[in-house]
């Protein structure tokens, strides 16, 4: 009995250690939706979270991913948070829809207290199946240091704690279409070949349908995946993956005709722009043959947030190489490692590294030519900025060259326990420098973010006490804290347009203003000269926070009655 279960502990313990790191990372990254959401009060720290959070609710309760708000009508479509668009009074999601559809279509068969813990949930099986798909790359030993490493790294843990955005989620997905399309091509004269390319079709649409931009890297990568098993895969795989792509595509496409009148465009009118301008540019190189025009064209709209490669690569020094330089330093030491012995290489190894180095390229260039400003701080690095979630399969795919790097180092010891010791010592490492660089290591750390989180619960209580149920918000930055409980409109004094929409709404609605607080000077620039213009007066309803107060419009003639 106990020599069958020692048998089974030394065949099987790399699997228990591997489903204990996932059960682990599920429970701490679920901790912190646990910890800072209640019945009664859940809420996140982005618009779009808060916005696939609420439209992932409507669509699992309702089937729907619209809802009208009649006021807009005279609002001139004004009231709606962050992450929305009104569409003649119908308020509908900005941001791709994937997130929404799959993770509505799980809550409808269970509860919407699920929601919080969904991604959490996909991103523990993501180690499984990075495991799983590394082992047919680089073998099992190398696979387990890269799942371990994963499963304590801070872009991947940090936004699976912030459960409602898309990148863990796209990530998981595509990391499972590509375990299946190996195993696909694996054993070609097996029977379930053809079963695995049609499953990894259905997850790689389910990848694109939660971030359809991505299609700028996975398509080339797809085909050098291809390429490299074109013998074992042939033509027939190949198009079985695509129809059960597109199948898995049908329900978006529908959708984006149902919100957006197009199948092909989404939420996001910048990437719509971009597609059609793409499409323009390339009909016309092939009609006209005008090609270097279109061809700068083609460059100028595929890389919509610019092409810059200076400041490509500086971001990539900020969000790589000196952020988390316990990856990139022993990723790029491993790579040499494997260079020295390229004669060695195998058909997997090739086509492993050129996909994964023309999918840098292409997200370093894309992504880095623009600088994202979550951070109120221009000149912050921090993890809560874009491009540590951007450059998740940037951060993914290098785990196993520094997998290769520890591994190579520890077998400079010669007796196996210092190795596995070493082994053990640099995972144990790895972990406490990440842990601490989530959640303390930035001003978007999960415990600074989790304390706001909670001080924010009063200040919505206390909000909604002093406001009417139908009363609408002006605001800058507590959007997507107030609604849905209130109407909320994103704004200021600054512009005339609104402001004159703002005394429009009064006739029906009572009107809040919530903001920093005023200086005296300010109030009465605003009372005796901004605002007198549309008859509008603003008085302090209460000091709500030690920087921000509730204030009220009304109609000037109000006061004199």
């Amino acid at each position: 009995m106990w020599l069958k279960i020692k048998n089974y502990w030394l065949k099987y313990w790399h699997y228990f250690l591997l489903v204990s790191a996932a059960v682990v990372f599920f429970a701490g990254a679920s901790s912190f939706n646990y910890f800072t959401q209640s019945q009664d009060f859940i809420k996140w720290l982005s618009p779009d979270e808060s916005a696939n959070y609420n439209f992932t609710k409507l669509y699992a309760q309702e089937g729907r991913l619209e809802f009208f708000e009649k006021y807009n009508l005279v609002a001139g479509g004004l009231i709606h948070p962050r992450s929305y668009k009104s569409d003649l009074g119908w308020l509908k999601p900005v941001s791709f829809l994937g997130i929404i559809l799959i993770y509505g279509k799980i809550t409808s068969l269970l509860t919407y207290k699920v929601i919080p813990y969904l991604t959490p949930l996909f991103a523990a099986l993501g180690i499984i199946f990075f495991y799983l798909l590394i082992k047919e790359v680089f073998g099992r030993r190398y696979a387990l240091i890269s799942a371990l490493l994963l499963a304590g790294f801070p872009p991947y843990l940090y936004y699976s704690a912030r459960s409602m955005f898309h990148n863990v989620l796209f990530a998981v997905l595509l990391i499972i279409s590509f375990y299946l399309a190996v195993m696909s091509v694996k054993k070609i004269s097996w029977p379930g070949a053809d079963s695995f390319v049609a499953l990894a079709g259905v997850f790689s649409g389910l990848a694109v349908m939660t971030r359809a931009s991505e299609l700028i890297w996975l398509i080339p990568v797809w085909l050098i995946i291809w390429l490299f098993n074109l013998k074992r895969a042939g033509w027939l795989k190949p198009l079985i993956f695509l129809a059960f792509f597109l199948l898995t595509l049908a329900p978006l496409m529908q959708w984006n005709k149902i919100l957006y009148q197009s199948y092909w465009q989404g939420g996001y009118s910048e990437m719509n722009r971009s597609i059609a301008n793409l499409a323009a540019a390339g009909a016309d190189l092939i009609t006209v043959g005008a090609v270097k025009s279109d061809l700068g064209k083609i460059r100028d709209n595929f890389f919509h947030f610019g092409f810059q490669p200076l400041k490509a690569a500086k971001m990539l020094y900020y969000y790589f190489a000196r952020m988390f330089y316990w990856l990139f330093w022993p990723a790029a030491l491993g790579l040499i490692l494997l260079l020295k012995k390229i004669k060695t290489w195998r058909k997997r190894h090739y086509a492993y590294l050129t996909a994964y180095f023309v999918a840098a390229a292409i997200l370093v260039l894309y992504y880095g030519s623009w600088e994202f400003h979550d951070n109120p701080d221009p000149k912050s690095f921090t993890i809560g900025n874009s491009y540590a979630r951007y450059w998740l399969p940037l951060y993914l795919g290098a785990l196993p060259l520094a997998a290769v790097f520890f591994l190579k180092f520890s077998n400079l010891f010669k007796k196996k326990i210092l190795a596995y010791g070493f082994r053990a010592a640099v995972i144990l490492a790895v972990w406490a420098v990440s842990l601490q660089f989530v959640l303390a290591g930035s001003d978007e750390g999960l415990i600074k973010s989790a304390r706001q989180l909670m001080a924010s619960r009063q200040e919505l209580s206390r909000v909604a006490e002093l406001t009417e149920s139908r009363a609408v918000i002006i605001t800058r930055y507590h959007d997507k804290l107030f609604f849905p409980e209130r109407k909320v409109i994103v704004g200021l004094f600054d512009d005339d347009n609104m402001v004159s929409l703002y005394a429009a709404l009064l006739k029906y609605l009572p009107v809040y203003y919530y903001n920093f607080t005023f200086p005296e000077k300010d109030m009465n620039y605003l009372n005796n000269k901004k605002l007198a213009k549309f008859n509008l007066r603003i008085e302090p309803v209460e000091k709500v926070t030690d920087s921000f107060t509730l204030y009220k419009l009304s109609k000037t003639y109000d006061h004199r009655h």
